[in-house]
């Protein structure tokens, strides 16, 4: 079973809406060889208690690195994208893999590991979006989901805010569980 060890890459990536921070800035409560200060106590925001990474879950992820050596986190949570068809209008939703990019290492992206994993994601028409931060983003397509059977990477500014998990489940046609936890 994989562990976070010292990577603490997720609460530097990740954005956490409750505490006011942005995707791409390191959490107030991250403290490097410390963690956070706050996991596993009262107060501590519900997102990163229940939030986990990709790699973590070994979720198809067997020969990608830890992510604070791969300069990028793989979001469990899924997200979506809107493809529009130019000759006859027609928007789809496609469901895309969430990889959250450190800002300082932009083309972390394009680790080969990472493009084997996208190309097996490809088989279920799932793309990669990558998030460099709040405001900047791409769409990366594999060979499998493109006319030319060539890698596409189409960089584009972002709405701002992430589709929530209800918002992807409806957009992709499936059903909006409402899940209540008790304390």
């Amino acid at each position: 079973m994989r562990q976070c060890g010292d990577c603490q890459l997720c609460c530097k990536l990740l954005p956490v809406s409750s505490l006011g921070k942005g995707a791409g800035v390191r959490c107030r409560y991250q403290k490097t060889g410390k963690g956070c200060l706050v996991y596993h106590k009262a107060g501590m925001p519900t997102e990163c208690a229940l939030w986990t990474c990709r790699w973590l879950v070994n979720n198809h992820t067997a020969d990608l690195s830890r992510p604070d050596r791969s300069h990028y986190v793989l979001d469990v949570v899924p997200d979506h994208i809107t493809m529009l068809n130019n000759e006859t209008g027609a928007r789809e939703a496609v469901q895309a893999v969430q990889i959250w990019v450190d800002p300082s290492f932009p083309n972390a992206h394009r680790d080969p590991a990472l493009r084997r994993y996208l190309e097996r994601r490809a088989e279920e028409n799932i793309v990669g979006l990558v998030r460099w931060d709040d405001q900047r983003g791409a769409v990366i397509f594999p060979p499998a989901l493109s006319a030319d059977r060539r890698w596409h990477e189409v960089e584009s500014n972002l709405s701002g805010k992430a589709h929530s998990l209800d918002e992807t489940v409806a957009a992709l046609g499936g059903e909006v569980i409402n899940v209540v936890m008790a304390d």
